[in-house]
C-alpha cells in the first residue's frame, strides 16, 4: 500500500448539490493516485449529504452528529495520514490536478513552510479579491490564507490543535495564521496554486455577515494585541460593525456579537512588534482611520469615472 503524501479534507453541511460537484471533481482529479486520500466530513447534514458521501468507497467519510462549524474539520485533521493536508470547502476544488504536486513540492524544499495559501478564483476564472492575500504574480510571503483552499503540514496542524472551534465561522483563518507565525513557521502565497470557489459572499445570510465578524474580530483583537493598540482597534471595530449593522439592518445580530465578543474569556497571545508589522493588513482592516480613507479613495475613483 502506497504511503499517503496528501490528505484532502473538505467539510460538508446541508449543501448536497455543492457536495456532489466537489466530490465528483476531486475523484476525477485524483484518479488512481493512491498516495492521495480524500476525507469528507459531514457536519450533521439532514438533506442526504451524509448518505451520498458514504456511498463513495474512494472517500474516507467522517459523520458528525451535529453542526460544529469549522471545528468539524478538526476530526479530519486528527485522522489524516498524509504528510500535507489540502483543506477545502464543500464548494471549492483545485482548478487542475497539477495543483497537488505543485503544493507538495513547496513542502519538500521549504522545511519552515507551514502554510501554502492558494489563489482563490471564481467560476469564471477571475481572482476573488480578498484583503487576506497579497496581489502578486509570483510566489511571495503572505500574512494570511483563505480557508477554502490552502495546504498545511499535518504535524503542524496537529501540534496547534487545529482550528479554534469556538469561532464556528469566519476569522478562524486569521487566528490560525497568528498561531502558525508565532510557532516560527512561514506562510507563502502561490498565485499558480489555484482553487475554484463556487460560492459568492453576497449569498450568505446578512445576520451571519454581521454577527460572526463582529464577535470573532473582537476576540482576535483582545487575544493578540496589547494596549494601546487593542483599545484603538476595539473602538474601530465597534464603529465598523455598527455601520455594517445599519447596512444589513441586523441590529440584534450586532449587539449579540458585541456582547459575546467583549465578554468571552480569551487566552492572551500577544503578537510581537515584528509580527504586528507583518500582519498590517489585519490592522488596516480594523482601523477606523484606514477604512475612512479607503472609502474616500473609492469615492474619488467613482467620481473620476463618472465625470
Amino acid at each position: 500500500m502506497a504511503n499517503i503524501r496528501l490528505s484532502i479534507i473538505f467539510l460538508n453541511h446541508n449543501r448536497l448539490d455543492e457536495t456532489r460537484v466537489t466530490t465528483e471533481r476531486l475523484l476525477c482529479l485524483c484518479g488512481e493516485r493512491h498516495e492521495i486520500e480524500i476525507i469528507a466530513i459531514d457536519n450533521g447534514s439532514t438533506d442526504g449529504t451524509a448518505e451520498f458521501l458514504c456511498a463513495h468507497p474512494r472517500l474516507r467519510t467522517i459523520l458528525l452528529p451535529d453542526n460544529r462549524g469549522i471545528a468539524g474539520y478538526n476530526e479530519g485533521f486528527v485522522q489524516a495520514q498524509g504528510e500535507v493536508l489540502l483543506v477545502l470547502d464543500d464548494d471549492s476544488c483545485p482548478e487542475k490536478a497539477e495543483v497537488f504536486d505543485r503544493g507538495l513540492a513547496y513542502f519538500d524544499v521549504l522545511p519552515q513552510l507551514g502554510i501554502l495559501a492558494c489563489a482563490i478564483v471564481a467560476r469564471d476564472g477571475h481572482l476573488q479579491y480578498s484583503w487576506h492575500l497579497p496581489t502578486s504574480e509570483r510566489a511571495v510571503p503572505s500574512p494570511f490564507f483563505i480557508g477554502c483552499g490552502f495546504f498545511i503540514r499535518r504535524e503542524l496542524m496537529q501540534v496547534l490543535g487545529g482550528y479554534s472551534g469556538h469561532f464556528f465561522l469566519y476569522q478562524n483563518e486569521v487566528d490560525l495564521s497568528f498561531r502558525v507565525r508565532q510557532a516560527g513557521y512561514q506562510i507563502v502565497f502561490d498565485p499558480y496554486c489555484r482553487v475554484v470557489h463556487r460560492g459568492e459572499p453576497s449569498q450568505r445570510p446578512s445576520w451571519r455577515r454581521v454577527f460572526y465578524p463582529t464577535r470573532n474580530t473582537l476576540w482576535l483583537i483582545r487575544a493578540y494585541y496589547p494596549q494601546p493598540f487593542a483599545a484603538y482597534m476595539l473602538l474601530s471595530r465597534l464603529l465598523i460593525g455598527c455601520v455594517r449593522a445599519v447596512q444589513f439592518r441586523q441590529f440584534r445580530a450586532y449587539w449579540r456579537g458585541l456582547r459575546e465578543g467583549m465578554s468571552y474569556p480569551v487566552k492572551k497571545r500577544f503578537l510581537t512588534a515584528a509580527l504586528r508589522k507583518e500582519f498590517a493588513p489585519f490592522w488596516r482592516q480594523n482601523s477606523l482611520i484606514h477604512q475612512i480613507f479607503r472609502c474616500f479613495g473609492s469615492l474619488l475613483c467613482l467620481l473620476r469615472q463618472t465625470f
